[in-house]
């Protein structure tokens, strides 16, 4: 394995932690990240990675508030185009996608952003799967119909790094912080949500839409969570600089999370997990040799 790409892959996982949810089952301390695991993680380690386009806004959330029509706050689509709050994995299956990758039909969600009273659609999202682990044979691919949220949508203070923060578009020198910073000229805000990475085995969702998944803790799940998945790390960027007028649709920056509803082309994305992470084979927006 190409040293570099190994070091790189051992810095994502510890950039990982602890769980998104205060007194869950899987939770564990893990310490706050220091500047040379910030450091190494802007660095590219092994991968594969979708870029979608924003393609719609509603006040629906399938995971949340199935079945109900403007039963939630406002959130900005990206992925798959038909997500709504009466999507299923067959609907999604049977739709499109913003994405490059035409086999991604997941569908990946957040709250609204706004500036001051102007609501800001992202520019574009990237999404990484990342090993997060050192035994890559460990890793497989999210189930299909897979549902997690990451982050807490009623934060009222700054939560772990490790699952929200805030950052710059592009080598800035702006460290990523818990509220969004002030990017300089030619630079755009992005948000960055992690979701977890071990899994029960078992369900496909939960009643807290969290408990059935786990942050691995330096690359290894708990017990109660032995299935490694890959990190989901979505980032959405933003036209705007940010600044403190930043809020979103489900409160202050400090509320910040994300939604993944696993519609892939499951034997695509089996396929990009074998070929790319478990390989060891930095695929990035390209798939492996067919």
């Amino acid at each position: 394995m190409n040293p570099t790409r190994r070091l790189a892959a051992i810095s994502a996982t510890i950039v990982l932690g602890a769980t998104l949810v205060t007194g869950s089952a899987a939770s564990a301390a893990v310490p706050p990240l220091g500047e040379r695991e910030e450091r190494e993680e802007r660095s590219e380690p092994t991968n594969f990675k979708s870029m979608c386009r924003f393609s719609h806004r509603a006040p629906d959330d399938p995971i949340v508030a199935p079945g109900k029509p403007g039963g939630s706050h406002s959130h900005d689509f990206v992925g798959n185009t038909s997500t709504s709050a009466g999507s299923t994995h067959r609907s999604l299956r049977a739709a499109g996608t913003t994405c490059q990758r035409g086999s991604d039909t997941a569908a990946y969600w957040a709250p609204t952003l706004y500036q001051g009273n102007t609501a800001l659609a992202p520019t574009m999202a990237t999404i990484y799967y990342l090993p997060g682990t050192k035994d890559l044979s460990s890793i497989q691919a999210p189930p299909a119909g897979l549902k997690v949220v990451a982050g807490d949508s009623k934060a009222k203070a700054a939560q772990p790094m490790r699952v929200t923060r805030w950052k710059c578009s592009g080598e800035t020198g702006v460290a990523p912080s818990s509220a969004p910073p002030t990017c300089p000229e030619g630079s755009q805000l992005v948000l960055n949500v992690r979701f977890p990475d071990c899994w029960n085995g078992r369900q496909l969702d939960s009643t807290d839409h969290k408990s059935h998944l786990a942050y691995a803790d330096r690359g290894a799940c708990p017990s109660s969570h032995p299935r490694k998945l890959p990190v989901v790390s979505l980032n959405l960027r933003y036209p705007t600089r940010g600044g403190g007028s930043i809020r979103l649709a489900s409160g202050s920056a400090y509320t910040a999370h994300a939604d993944f509803f696993n519609a892939w082309d499951q034997r695509e994305l089996e396929r990009l997990v074998r070929e790319c992470l478990n390989a060891d084979v930095h695929c990035g927006g390209r798939g492996p040799a067919s």
